[in-house]
């Protein structure tokens, strides 16, 4: 299994709301992702960030179609994109026990 997490900060103006929303809207869709998670962040700290997104996939193979194909890749990464300050976001892939 291989976890995808990406946290954002938004752009000024911007809903975090609204984002997860779009976020979640990946679920049921019949994308590789196994389970979407999506978190608004709390503490609204200078080094936090606003929203988190945890997706489980089941191989890196999984991952990389989830990267550039289907929903996740044509409607809710261009829609991320344009709410986010993407030089900001950060991700980390790992493989995790089952």
């Amino acid at each position: 299994m291989v976890k995808h997490v990406v946290c954002f900060k938004m752009k000024d103006g911007c809903s975090a709301a609204a984002a997860k929303e779009m976020l979640l809207s990946m679920r049921g869709k019949g994308e590789t992702a196994l389970s979407v998670e999506v978190g608004i962040g709390a503490l609204r700290s200078p080094r936090s960030y606003d929203l988190i997104l945890i997706v489980t996939l089941a191989d890196m193979a999984a991952l990389e179609r989830y990267q550039t194909a289907g929903y996740h890749a044509h409607t809710v990464k261009p829609y991320m994109h344009t709410v986010t300050e993407t030089a900001r976001s950060v991700s980390v892939d790992y493989e995790a026990d089952a």
